[in-house]
């Protein structure tokens, strides 16, 4: 049946405190984080923006700023993970856009600047456009058993678009700009939220039910794996992203494009929305454009990429 946020219980409820605590996180691990990656994209002789190498790599692990915007990232994946754990994804996933609020914030202080007309305006597509896609999907969806075939599925699909970016990436580096950079990384991670919730609740199972050897755990292994790997390539992008935009463009791309991924492999993949009413397709589109439309006037603004 649909969420519905009236009955969710106490201990539901509380997955909603911690995936806005979780927020916050992300948006100041961001922001740490962007001034890592610039400092050393300014002290390097080779620019971020084709790509992180190894020494920029290297580099990085011995920035204090990026080092503490990690440890924060890593708080926020634990806030994530628990309030996913706690309660339904379409609950929880989209209060993640008050990160974008807050880093917007946060990087024009730091700028001592003032946030534009242009700036506020692609910000309320970006949060009115991803909130209204995430509601409608919470009140027009319902759970469905996910089965075998469903799940492979949806792997399958995750090999295919980790290929297709990696054979762009190394073609086209050169010449592909944040946006690419953005993109990839929000439709990695909308695979990493979609199959960590699968992974949490069957971790949830085994806690409720015990342990059992049965033939799924296999799949849930390889589950797992594609987490991790998607999880890599993804912050691999948002870390080059760093070096040619603002940190809001690449929260925005992880706070709009993501739940927008992964809601929409819950509609089309697992038929979560098979029983809802023709117009909230429509409202899918409509809602989905005004968010993305948020994310390129986001990247059309002038960049702070200045190390501070």
């Amino acid at each position: 049946m649909a969420v519905d946020l009236i009955s969710l219980s106490p201990m539901q409820s509380l997955g909603i405190p911690i995936a806005l605590v979780g927020s916050v996180f992300l948006a100041l691990g961001t922001e740490f984080q962007h001034r890592g990656v610039n400092k050393v994209d300014a002290a390097t002789t080779t620019s971020a923006r084709t790509g992180l190498n190894v020494q920029q790599l290297f580099a990085l692990a011995r920035r204090p700023s990026w080092v503490i915007g990690t440890l924060m990232l890593g708080l926020a994946v634990v806030c994530q993970l628990t309030s996913l754990f706690l309660a339904p994804l379409t609950v929880v996933q989209p209060l993640g856009a008050l990160a974008l609020v807050i880093t917007a914030i946060v990087n024009a202080r730091t700028h001592k600047q003032k946030l534009s007309k242009s700036t506020i305006r692609a910000i309320a597509f970006c949060v009115g456009g991803i909130g209204l896609f995430v509601t409608v999907a919470a009140l027009t969806t319902s759970s469905v058993p996910i089965g075998t075939t469903q799940l492979v599925i949806v792997l399958i699909i995750l090999a295919v678009v980790v290929s297709l970016l990696i054979v762009a990436f190394v073609l086209f580096r050169k010449r592909v700009n944040t946006v690419f950079y953005i993109f990839g990384a929000g439709i990695l991670f909308g695979f990493v939220a979609t199959l960590a919730k699968l992974v949490i609740d069957r971790v949830h199972t085994i806690i409720n039910n015990g342990f059992h050897l049965v033939a799924g755990d296999g799949l849930t292994i390889v589950c797992l794996v594609g987490v991790i790997v998607a999880a890599l390539f993804g912050s691999y992008f948002v870390q080059t992203a760093y070096s040619s935009g603002p940190p809001d463009l690449v929260v925005a791309g992880l706070t709009v494009i993501d739940p927008m991924v992964g809601v929409t492999i819950g509609i089309i993949v697992l038929g979560e929305a098979a029983s809802a009413p023709w117009w909230a397709g429509i409202v899918f589109v409509i809602a989905g454009g005004l968010a993305v439309y948020g994310v390129i006037q986001l990247a059309r603004r002038s960049p702070i990429a200045a190390p501070v």
